[in-house]
């Protein structure tokens, strides 16, 4: 069968396995929407938060990024890691005792103030929009290759998909559609790793792979071919980083405080009965995760390998079919430079005059590209479409519910409408999701950037608004409404205000270089500095202003007690 029939069948298959659950799940409470009735076992709530952390983001582009940056791109690796490492031991413990299931939630509820909590739920759609264009993007970018349709069609496929089981089903539901997904995308991402590494190294696992010897008798290391490679293309060495220190400290500290800021993934942890069950699920989703994690740099390394030996110095006439498939998709591109017919492929940097370039490749078709340049079978290339699906679809459920969650309850059940019914609050959360849904598809179509550099937006977002408010608020008995509002607005306004002018070009003639960057930091990464801004803020003008009520400090002595444990509280 070719490729778009394995394609059609299997993620045809799949999509009717999470439609299936959704309506098995469907939530029938505004509780069971909301938190999944907060009975889910801790193996299933590892395996759904691992396929709700693993997004489109970790699934396609991550592992391209590295491909293509090599070292540098490490700090995608490092920086997620670690932040979902501090998220649950950190936070998530002591949120989940506070019994407040959403972050403007408790932060209402934490800075006693309707401010606070009007100011988190415009954070928590700002950054959950900013997220989930990334995810619909990559479901737009699977559909158009192996489909064979627009992006924006593929985009509108996945939304409907995403509409159906998110609106049905509710938290319950997508927790349930999350750990199947997490099967598919887990398997769809180590079948064709296992397959390549066996091929190039002669090693089963891919993480040996990544370290060890090609299997072409010459006793050269993987790594070492491939720093060869980039050494006789004109490329800096695979191994070698180009960013300066203080941007990788800056994007991996962002990415890791951002992590822990991301509401998406701590609501996770009021859908298990028990504190210590939340402990328990979160040790299960780094186990999960690590799986993924540990594999991504030996795909990205065998992919950027397997490229560069299949098309540099080629003539165009004899290039692969799967060239050709890419490039209708505007992903690949081959302009002939000097007009000889085969393909030159280098920096192409005003810094190496003698180098041309003429190849345009995306990021974020590495991984998808992958089996089809290694010549693995159709069946496994229309597997990881299906495992690129699954990774965006499930993120994308859990950040639509967030927005969803922030507007029925957050604003219109806590603040607007008080004595509104659960079957009316329920509606309205429905409804919330809906047009969450729509708004999604348009980010979709128009990202402001590929998927992990979108996402890595995000984080830094939310490093800058949500971190120092919910750390201080667990921490610092100290720290009052006045302090938390001041430094949650003055956090995100520097963090969008920053990313708007070097990231998208608003309010100036044309994106800055990078010369011009704050303290050489990039967009990704100044996160970091937005936070330390909210952390200062904070704290000064909790210092000057009336400390919070003696019945809030309470709170907070006993939430960092541990001991009890009672469910989410809805009202």
């Amino acid at each position: 069968m070719t490729v778009q029939t394995w394609t059609f069948l299997i993620v045809g298959l799949t999509f009717a396995l999470y439609i299936g659950i959704a309506i098995w799940a469907r939530a029938g409470s505004t509780h069971e929407f909301y938190v999944a009735g907060g009975g889910v076992h801790p193996v299933a709530n590892g395996l759904a938060t691992a396929a709700d952390w693993m997004s489109a983001a970790s699934f396609l582009s991550m592992a391209g990024i590295i491909s293509f940056a090599g070292y540098d791109g490490s700090v995608y690796l490092m920086g997620w890691t670690g932040g979902y490492v501090l998220l649950a031991l950190l936070l998530a413990p002591y949120l989940r005792k506070f019994g407040k299931f959403t972050v403007p939630d408790f932060i209402g509820d934490r800075y006693y103030s309707n401010t606070a909590r009007s100011v988190a739920v415009v954070c928590a759609i700002v950054i959950s929009f900013t997220y989930v264009a990334g995810q619909m993007r990559g479901v737009g970018l699977v559909f158009s290759r192996f489909l064979e349709v627009e992006i924006d069609t593929g985009v509108y496929i996945g939304t409907a998909i995403v509409f159906f089981y998110a609106i049905m089903g509710g938290m319950k539901g997508i927790t349930y559609t999350q750990v199947a997904q997490y099967c598919v995308l887990i398997f769809a991402f180590m079948v064709p790793a296992i397959f390549i590494s066996l091929n190039m190294t002669g090693h089963f696992l891919p993480q040996l792979g990544f370290i060890g010897e090609v299997s072409d008798g010459s006793g050269v290391a993987l790594l070492d071919k491939l720093d060869g490679l980039h050494r006789d293309l004109g490329f800096a060495e695979y191994t070698s980083g180009q960013k300066s220190t203080i941007d990788v400290f800056a994007i991996t500290f962002a990415l890791m405080v951002g992590t822990a800021g991301l509401p998406h993934v701590i609501v996770r942890f009021f859908t298990v009965p028990k504190v210590k069950d939340a402990r328990i699920s979160a040790g299960w989703a780094l186990l999960f995760i690590a799986i993924l994690y540990t594999t991504a740099p030996a795909i990205a390394a065998f992919a950027r390998t397997n490229l560069i030996d299949t098309i540099h110095n080629q003539p165009y006439a004899e290039i692969p079919e799967w060239f050709t498939k890419w490039e209708t998709t505007g992903l690949i591109a081959w302009t002939d430079k000097n007009a000889d017919g085969i393909i030159t492929y280098g920096p192409g940097l005003a810094s190496n005059p003698g180098v041309t370039n003429e190849l345009y490749i995306d990021n974020d078709i590495m991984v998808l590209a992958n089996p089809e340049i290694a010549g693995l079978p159709n069946w496994v290339i229309a597997l990881v479409a299906a495992g690129g699906l699954a990774a965006a679809l499930s993120t994308a459920a859990g950040l639509l519910l967030v927005i969803s969650t922030a507007l029925s309850r957050d604003l219109m059940k806590m603040q607007i409408k008080p004595s509104m019914s659960d079957r009316e609050e329920l509606w309205w959360a429905r409804g919330g999701a809906a047009g969450a849904v729509v708004v999604a598809a348009y980010f979709g179509i128009h990202p402001p950037g590929f998927v992990a550099a979108t996402v890595a937006l995000a984080f830094g977002l939310a490093a800058a608004s949500f971190f120092p408010a919910i750390v201080l608020g667990i921490f610092d008995k100290r720290m009052n409404r006045e302090g938390a509002v001041a430094g949650m607005v003055v956090g995100i306004l520097l963090m969008f205000g920053y990313m708007a002018v070097y990231k998208l070009g608003w309010f100036v003639a044309e994106v800055p270089p990078a010369s011009s960057w704050w303290f050489g930091i990039s967009p990704e990464g100044f996160g970091t500095v937005a936070m330390l801004v909210n952390f200062a803020v904070s704290l000064v003008v909790s210092r000057l202003t009336t400390p919070p009520p003696q019945a809030v400090q309470d709170i907070v002595e006993d939430i960092r007690i541990p001991r009890g444990a009672g469910e989410a509280h809805l009202h």
